[in-house]
């Protein structure tokens, strides 16, 4: 059965008895609608991070910005031309491979390439398919080097190494990428070094399109669908390219937010650079005119400086010093007591500019993170931004507040397709929600559920189910927004609207609640259903205690976002780290040696969500008038 029909009958209530309790993981992932955050009041929630197995992922489309580069042909290489038996040598058949009619310093150097592809390719390419991308490249230009000529360095190879030399203004560390020395007139040295760059030049074209540390590796609550480019491609690009930085540029994102913040990092920078020395923390200091001698400190001359004293040889705390500082606490409408606190010398320093480019960096990586070509048409939400905008050709379309997930309890960060909108949403609640909360709740009070009009059935083999019909009160609201996905959330209408007046809105258990659900489904009907005229009027007709599905026409992308930094309006933006995201990803940034290297893989977190077989009341008897909700559950 096609998964979302599947997450359509399971959501009316219509797959039942056995059938209902096959349901994998993976499906449960479509399926379970957001649980409520406490009782009485029913509030929106839904467990995050739960694993399935992921759906395939389509390879990403290529930039639009980026002009395509022409792959060479195979005979590029004068004199060269590989036959079909040629085209199919890869691997350790590679040293069968003929080398092609070059010069005699290039070709000593061919095949000493061809050599050390054959036989130690895994050395120099540790990653799976950027060996075998090397050996088909190399092959099919007759092993000719890359970045020689004649012996010599040639001016693709200075291109590149002036190139890298400035990805530091893209947030990357050019000392990840240093150059190679072709000092040396031996042949098995020039080859060494000569595969030694590409690796260098591959390891840049995967942090510069799809970031340095992989995404598993900051939180269990982000799933993006990244495939990066096809490390082949990118080396014909690379070797056919009449300007190499332009090439090597397109390899960035190329997303307006992306370059907006790389300006707003050269900003910083040199702000920074302009600034004076930073006075360090340390230790109070006091004067005490009873003293025969003043506290001495390293940090008095930078003191008498930056409050403009004339300098002195001591480094004593003085009178002069005191009351200087005293003058400032009142600027700043602080007491004027002239003692000296950490607090008082973070005001002296200016803004902290350093974080501030850190916060950027970590932006720009995970812009990094996301597909190349987000969409013609789609959704872009911001956890610390509050917001959801619908991005049509470019330009915004809509956009209207959101309530998020609580810190603990965090919505995912996310890219998935919308494929419909529920009218009169039923809740099905989830299964963790039922353990952790619903129960102990009906432990204090049977009747709990009951009165704020959920419904509770135990199933054949001693299930719990709780759910709430549709209706004006239900904690969906009227409209749900469905882009399954395997954390179990989705966006949707909600009965509580005073949260929406708060600045700040991170009250959910990860489910978004939208400010004008009404007009949110019109502007997206109007995409997803071109020419049927959806107006906010004739969705509200729809309104009614029966739940039904408004199917997209056109899938709409979902990306949801974790923008702490972001330019609007030519200002830059800096937001709070409500869920610790940019912590996780500078510390990760900042790692070194074997560290770095292992952040860039993925990995699978464990799923430690309770799945609706476990809520199961022992010894339940179909036929007898209640059910004991207290017994022992099976885990």
């Amino acid at each position: 059965m096609n998964p979302d029909r599947h997450f359509r009958l399971v959501s009316r209530g219509l797959l039942v008895g056995a059938a209902f309790f096959m349901l994998t993981p993976a499906v449960l992932a479509q399926t379970t609608p957001d649980p409520v955050k406490a009782i009485p009041e029913p509030e929106v929630a839904a467990p995050t991070g739960l694993e399935a197995q992921p759906a395939p992922q389509a390879p990403a489309p290529q930039t639009q910005a980026t002009p395509p580069s022409p792959t060479p042909a195979a005979n590029t290489t004068a004199g060269y031309v590989p036959s079909d038996e040629t085209k199919k040598l890869t691997g350790k058949k590679l040293i069968d491979a003929p080398v092609a009619n070059l010069a005699a310093a290039d070709n000593a150097v061919a095949e000493k390439i061809r050599d050390l592809l054959a036989t130690k390719g895994e050395r120099y390419f540790p990653r799976k398919e950027e060996r075998d991308a090397a050996e088909v490249f190399y092959r099919d230009r007759g092993f000719q080097p890359l970045w020689l000529d004649g012996g010599k360095e040639n001016q693709r190879f200075t291109a590149a190494v002036n190139f890298l030399k400035k990805v530091d203004e893209d947030g990357l560390e050019p000392s990840d990428y240093p150059a190679a020395n072709f000092s040396s007139p031996d042949a098995d040295k020039l080859a060494e070094q000569e595969l030694g760059y590409t690796v260098e030049v591959l390891d840049f074209v995967r942090h510069a399109s799809q970031g340095r540390v992989h995404w598993s590796r900051i939180s269990r609550d982000i799933e993006y669908k990244h495939d990066g480019l096809d490390p082949l491609d990118s080396l014909n690009k690379i070797a056919s390219a009449t300007k190499l930085d332009e090439t090597l540029n397109a390899f960035y994102p190329q997303h307006e937010q992306y370059k907006l913040l790389k300006a707003e990092l050269a900003k910083i920078r040199a702000k920074n650079e302009a600034e004076p020395v930073r006075i360090p923390a340390g230790q109070i200091l006091r004067f005490n005119p009873k003293a025969k001698q003043q506290q001495a400190d390293a940090r008095v001359p930078l003191l008498r400086e930056r409050l403009g004293l004339a300098a002195k040889d001591d480094k004593f705390y003085d009178e002069d010093l005191s009351k200087a500082v005293a003058e400032f606490q009142k600027t700043k409408n602080r007491k004027p007591d002239g003692v000296l606190t950490n607090d008082v010398v973070n005001a002296l320093n200016p803004a902290n500019t350093e974080k501030v480019a850190d916060i950027i960096i970590a932006n720009m990586e995970r812009w990094r993170w996301l597909r190349r070509d987000l969409g013609d048409a789609y959704i872009q939400t911001s956890i610390p931004g509050f917001y959801t905008r619908v991005m049509q050709n470019g330009q915004e379309v809509w956009q209207t507040r959101i309530v998020v997930g609580l810190p603990s309890k965090a919505t995912p960060l996310l890219t998935q397709e919308m494929r419909f909108i529920t009218v009169n949403p039923t809740w099905n609640v989830p299964p963790s929600i039922i353990a952790n909360e619903y129960l102990p709740a009906l432990r204090e009070d049977p009747q709990a559920l009951t009165r704020i009009g959920l419904r509770v059935t135990t199933r054949p083999d001693g299930s719990i189910h709780v759910s709430q019909p549709p209706g004006d009160a239900n904690a969906l609201g009227r409209l749900r927004f469905n882009f399954p996905n395997k954390f179990l959330v989705y966006q949707h209408d909600t009965p509580t609207k005073n949260l929406f007046a708060h600045e700040e809105r991170a009250y959910s258990h990860g489910c978004m609640r939208v400010q004008n659900p009404l007009k949110y489904a019109e502007v997206l009907l109007n995409i997803a259903r071109p020419g049927e005229n959806w107006t906010e009027e004739k969705i509200k007709k729809m309104y009614s205690g029966a739940e039904q599905n408004i199917d997209f026409k056109v899938l709409i992308p979902v990306h949801i976002v974790y923008n702490t930094a972001e330019v609007e309006d030519g200002k830059l933006t800096i937001r709070k780290d409500i869920y610790k995201i940019d912590a996780a990803t500078i510390k990760a940034l900042k790692a070194t040696g074997n560290e770095r290297k292992q952040l860039e893989v993925a990995i699978r977190h464990p799923n430690n969500s309770p799945s609706v077989q476990s809520l199961r009341v022992d010894g339940f008897n179909q036929r007898s008038s209640g059910f004991d909700l207290f017994g022992l559950f099976r885990r």
